[in-house]
Protein backbone atom coordinates (compact mmCIF):
# COMPACT_ATOMS: atom_id res chain seq x y z
CA UNK A 1 0.00 0.00 0.00
CA UNK A 2 1.16 3.73 -0.61
CA UNK A 3 -0.58 6.56 0.95
CA UNK A 4 0.21 10.38 -0.44
CA UNK A 5 -1.06 13.09 1.64
CA UNK A 6 -0.70 17.04 0.86
CA UNK A 7 -0.65 19.32 3.11
CA UNK A 8 0.31 22.78 3.39
CA UNK A 9 1.98 21.84 7.15
CA UNK A 10 3.85 18.34 6.33
CA UNK A 11 6.06 19.04 9.94
CA UNK A 12 3.34 18.39 11.59
CA UNK A 13 2.97 14.75 10.52
CA UNK A 14 6.35 14.06 11.21
CA UNK A 15 6.15 12.32 14.59
CA UNK A 16 2.88 10.73 14.02
CA UNK A 17 3.74 8.70 11.03
CA UNK A 18 7.46 7.57 12.24
CA UNK A 19 6.11 6.37 15.27
CA UNK A 20 5.65 2.95 16.36
CA UNK A 21 3.38 0.78 14.36
CA UNK A 22 3.33 3.02 11.61
CA UNK A 23 6.86 3.31 11.64
CA UNK A 24 7.81 -0.27 11.45
CA UNK A 25 5.01 -1.29 9.05
CA UNK A 26 6.80 1.44 6.58
CA UNK A 27 10.14 -0.07 7.48
CA UNK A 28 8.93 -3.39 6.72
CA UNK A 29 8.02 -2.64 3.26
CA UNK A 30 4.35 -3.05 4.57
CA UNK A 31 3.29 0.37 3.54
CA UNK A 32 4.79 3.51 2.20
CA UNK A 33 3.74 6.81 3.36
CA UNK A 34 4.87 10.47 1.03
CA UNK A 35 4.13 13.43 2.53
CA UNK A 36 3.96 16.58 0.07
CA UNK A 37 3.97 19.88 0.64
CA UNK A 38 1.76 21.45 -1.44
CA UNK A 39 3.70 24.57 -1.64
CA UNK A 40 5.55 23.13 -3.81
CA UNK A 41 3.05 22.31 -6.64
CA UNK A 42 2.39 26.44 -6.19
CA UNK A 43 3.32 28.84 -9.55
CA UNK A 44 2.88 31.72 -6.99
CA UNK A 45 6.57 33.53 -6.10
CA UNK A 46 5.84 33.45 -2.70
CA UNK A 47 4.48 29.68 -2.97
CA UNK A 48 1.14 30.91 -2.10
CA UNK A 49 -1.94 28.08 -2.27
CA UNK A 50 -4.69 30.10 -0.83
CA UNK A 51 -6.61 33.61 -1.63
CA UNK A 52 -9.73 35.52 -0.66
CA UNK A 53 -13.14 33.63 -1.08
CA UNK A 54 -15.23 35.04 -3.63
CA UNK A 55 -18.25 37.07 -1.98
CA UNK A 56 -16.63 38.70 0.38
CA UNK A 57 -16.81 35.72 3.63
CA UNK A 58 -13.82 36.24 6.15
CA UNK A 59 -11.03 33.27 5.92
CA UNK A 60 -8.88 31.90 3.12
CA UNK A 61 -9.58 29.30 0.54
CA UNK A 62 -7.08 26.65 -0.64
CA UNK A 63 -6.77 27.53 -4.25
CA UNK A 64 -7.62 24.84 -6.63
CA UNK A 65 -4.59 25.02 -9.39
CA UNK A 66 -1.87 23.60 -6.81
CA UNK A 67 -4.41 21.05 -5.32
CA UNK A 68 -5.47 20.04 -9.10
CA UNK A 69 -1.45 19.79 -10.08
CA UNK A 70 -0.55 17.95 -7.02
CA UNK A 71 -3.11 15.46 -7.72
CA UNK A 72 -2.38 14.54 -11.61
CA UNK A 73 1.05 14.58 -11.05
CA UNK A 74 0.81 11.77 -8.76
CA UNK A 75 -2.37 9.55 -10.45
CA UNK A 76 -0.08 9.91 -13.79
CA UNK A 77 2.67 7.50 -11.67
CA UNK A 78 0.10 5.11 -10.45
CA UNK A 79 -3.45 4.38 -9.86
CA UNK A 80 -5.37 5.14 -6.46
CA UNK A 81 -8.52 3.58 -4.81
CA UNK A 82 -9.73 6.68 -3.18
CA UNK A 83 -8.76 10.31 -3.60
CA UNK A 84 -9.82 11.77 0.05
CA UNK A 85 -10.58 15.04 1.93
CA UNK A 86 -10.71 15.41 5.38
CA UNK A 87 -13.51 17.32 6.28
CA UNK A 88 -15.74 18.26 9.33
CA UNK A 89 -19.01 17.45 6.91
CA UNK A 90 -17.70 14.58 5.40
CA UNK A 91 -18.73 10.55 6.54
CA UNK A 92 -17.40 9.75 9.78
CA UNK A 93 -14.67 7.50 9.92
CA UNK A 94 -15.15 3.98 11.69
CA UNK A 95 -13.84 0.51 12.21
CA UNK A 96 -15.65 -1.04 9.02
CA UNK A 97 -14.34 2.15 6.93
CA UNK A 98 -10.55 1.69 8.55
CA UNK A 99 -11.19 -2.20 7.29
CA UNK A 100 -12.16 -1.39 3.87
CA UNK A 101 -9.54 1.01 3.23
CA UNK A 102 -6.27 -1.32 4.37
CA UNK A 103 -7.60 -3.03 1.66
CA UNK A 104 -6.68 -0.54 -0.84
CA UNK A 105 -3.43 -0.40 -3.11
CA UNK A 106 -3.33 3.53 -3.49
CA UNK A 107 -5.02 6.16 -1.52
CA UNK A 108 -4.41 10.01 -1.53
CA UNK A 109 -5.26 12.42 1.48
CA UNK A 110 -5.83 16.04 1.13
CA UNK A 111 -5.54 17.96 4.35
CA UNK A 112 -8.36 20.53 4.65
CA UNK A 113 -7.09 23.90 6.03
CA UNK A 114 -7.86 27.89 6.43
CA UNK A 115 -11.46 28.47 5.90
CA UNK A 116 -11.38 25.05 3.56
CA UNK A 117 -10.62 24.10 -0.03
CA UNK A 118 -12.42 25.34 -3.25
CA UNK A 119 -15.52 23.46 -3.62
CA UNK A 120 -14.13 22.83 -7.40
CA UNK A 121 -11.65 20.40 -6.00
CA UNK A 122 -14.65 18.71 -4.02
CA UNK A 123 -16.59 18.01 -6.99
CA UNK A 124 -14.21 17.11 -9.25
CA UNK A 125 -11.14 15.48 -7.92
CA UNK A 126 -12.40 14.18 -4.57
CA UNK A 127 -13.61 10.74 -4.45
CA UNK A 128 -14.74 10.57 -0.62
CA UNK A 129 -15.08 12.88 2.17
CA UNK A 130 -14.42 11.72 5.59
CA UNK A 131 -14.36 13.51 9.22
CA UNK A 132 -13.36 12.01 12.45
CA UNK A 133 -16.01 13.68 14.72
CA UNK A 134 -18.37 16.06 14.90
CA UNK A 135 -15.85 19.68 15.29
CA UNK A 136 -13.59 21.53 14.08
CA UNK A 137 -9.73 21.30 13.76
CA UNK A 138 -7.55 23.71 12.60
CA UNK A 139 -6.61 21.25 9.62
CA UNK A 140 -6.41 17.77 8.29
CA UNK A 141 -3.27 16.83 9.38
CA UNK A 142 -4.34 15.33 12.95
CA UNK A 143 -7.34 13.68 11.06
CA UNK A 144 -5.18 12.09 8.02
CA UNK A 145 -2.81 10.38 10.88
CA UNK A 146 -5.66 8.91 12.92
CA UNK A 147 -6.69 7.42 9.78
CA UNK A 148 -3.07 6.56 8.87
CA UNK A 149 -2.94 4.91 11.84
CA UNK A 150 -6.01 2.82 12.16
CA UNK A 151 -5.89 2.09 8.11
CA UNK A 152 -2.03 0.62 8.64
CA UNK A 153 -2.47 -1.21 12.12
CA UNK A 154 -4.73 -3.67 10.02
CA UNK A 155 -2.15 -4.57 7.16
CA UNK A 156 -1.59 -8.10 7.80
CA UNK A 157 2.57 -8.25 9.33
CA UNK A 158 1.76 -4.85 10.72
CA UNK A 159 1.02 -5.90 13.97
CA UNK A 160 3.23 -8.78 15.78
CA UNK A 161 -0.11 -10.93 16.54
CA UNK A 162 -2.69 -10.22 14.06
CA UNK A 163 -5.42 -11.75 16.46
CA UNK A 164 -5.30 -8.48 18.54
CA UNK A 165 -6.33 -6.56 15.87
CA UNK A 166 -9.35 -8.59 15.16
CA UNK A 167 -10.37 -8.26 18.82
CA UNK A 168 -10.40 -4.59 18.73
CA UNK A 169 -13.19 -2.63 19.98
CA UNK A 170 -15.57 -2.02 17.20
CA UNK A 171 -14.81 -4.60 14.89
CA UNK A 172 -17.78 -6.80 15.57
CA UNK A 173 -19.94 -3.66 16.60
CA UNK A 174 -18.69 -4.35 20.31
CA UNK A 175 -16.67 -2.43 22.88
CA UNK A 176 -13.82 -4.85 23.66
CA UNK A 177 -14.16 -6.54 27.40
CA UNK A 178 -11.67 -5.19 30.30
CA UNK A 179 -8.58 -6.64 30.12
CA UNK A 180 -6.10 -7.47 33.38
CA UNK A 181 -2.49 -8.30 33.60
CA UNK A 182 -0.37 -9.48 36.91
CA UNK A 183 -0.46 -9.26 39.89
CA UNK A 184 -3.84 -10.91 39.86
CA UNK A 185 -4.89 -8.77 43.41
CA UNK A 186 -3.63 -5.62 43.88
CA UNK A 187 -4.63 -3.47 46.99
CA UNK A 188 -7.33 -5.98 47.41
CA UNK A 189 -8.40 -5.68 43.80
CA UNK A 190 -8.71 -8.66 42.51
CA UNK A 191 -8.72 -10.01 38.42
CA UNK A 192 -12.30 -11.99 38.06
CA UNK A 193 -11.50 -15.63 38.93
CA UNK A 194 -12.65 -16.69 35.60
CA UNK A 195 -9.70 -15.08 33.94
CA UNK A 196 -7.30 -17.44 36.24
CA UNK A 197 -9.36 -20.71 35.61
CA UNK A 198 -7.66 -21.49 32.43
CA UNK A 199 -10.96 -22.58 31.15
CA UNK A 200 -10.90 -21.13 27.45
CA UNK A 201 -14.71 -21.72 26.67
CA UNK A 202 -15.80 -19.73 29.93
CA UNK A 203 -13.40 -17.34 29.46
CA UNK A 204 -14.70 -16.71 25.63
CA UNK A 205 -17.70 -16.89 27.13
CA UNK A 206 -17.45 -13.98 29.87
CA UNK A 207 -15.77 -11.60 27.96
CA UNK A 208 -18.47 -11.66 25.10
CA UNK A 209 -20.63 -11.54 27.65
CA UNK A 210 -18.59 -8.15 29.24
CA UNK A 211 -19.00 -6.82 25.43
CA UNK A 212 -22.41 -6.64 25.78
CA UNK A 213 -22.60 -5.16 28.71
CA UNK A 214 -20.28 -2.56 28.12
CA UNK A 215 -21.67 -1.88 24.77
CA UNK A 216 -25.04 -1.43 26.51
CA UNK A 217 -23.88 1.08 28.89
CA UNK A 218 -21.60 3.04 27.46
CA UNK A 219 -22.51 2.96 23.14
CA UNK A 220 -26.37 1.64 22.80
CA UNK A 221 -26.06 3.17 19.47
CA UNK A 222 -23.89 0.25 18.47
CA UNK A 223 -26.56 -2.24 19.62
CA UNK A 224 -29.38 -0.26 17.66
CA UNK A 225 -31.14 0.62 21.74
CA UNK A 226 -30.88 4.53 21.93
Amino acid sequence: MRIDILTVLPELLDSPLNQSILKRAQNKGLVEIVVHNLRDFSTDKHRRVDDYPFGGAAGMVMQIEPIDRAIAQLKSERDYDEVIYTSPDGEVFDQPMANALSMAGNLIILCGHYKGIDYRIREHLITREISIGDYVLTGGELPAAIMCDAIVRLIPGAIGDEQSALSDSFQDNLLAPPVYTRPAEYKGWRVPDVLLSGHQRKIDEWNHEQSVERTRRLRPDLLGEE
